[in-house]
């Protein structure tokens, strides 16, 4: 898969994420994965798992106040683990869509939430500047 469309999958899913954050609360791993997804334009309620207590505790606090959520824990290792723990601790509880990181992870070259914004940028102006070569090399 070519840059471009890579950059135009991530924008749709941000764009849907960001509809969908709405009504659905994100859960990511810490303050930095908050502030990349308020930059990247999701206004809803985004909650973090690393605060202070224990996963099955804020699982059944995520249980016990919402009927759907949206995991989106980084696709390195650790974030997998902790996807999966948090699905075996919350299914039969609360609906939970992993589909955001499935996309992210196929096709951002980042591993973590907290580098989309950074790369999306990079690639963007890459594209840019592959164009204005392009440009440039048929106005020749």
């Amino acid at each position: 898969m070519d840059i471009e469309t890579s950059v135009e999958e991530i924008e749709q899913a941000l764009d849907e994420l960001c509809e969908d954050n709405k009504i659905i609360p994100i859960i990511v791993e810490g303050k930095k994965d908050v502030a990349a997804l308020r930059y990247l334009g999701c206004r809803g309620v985004i909650l973090t798992v690393n605060k202070g207590i224990s996963l099955t505790a804020f699982c059944d606090e995520i249980a016990s106040l919402y009927a759907s959520v949206i995991l989106l824990t980084d696709w390195d290792r650790k974030g997998g683990s902790l996807c999966k723990r948090m699905m075996r601790l919350l299914k039969g509880r609360v609906i939970f869509n992993t589909l955001y990181r499935e996309l992210f992870a196929s096709h951002a070259m980042t591993r973590k939430v907290e580098g989309l914004p950074s790369w999306l940028e990079t690639m963007k102006l890459r594209l840019e500047s592959d164009h204005l070569s392009s440009d440039a090399s048929h106005q020749r």
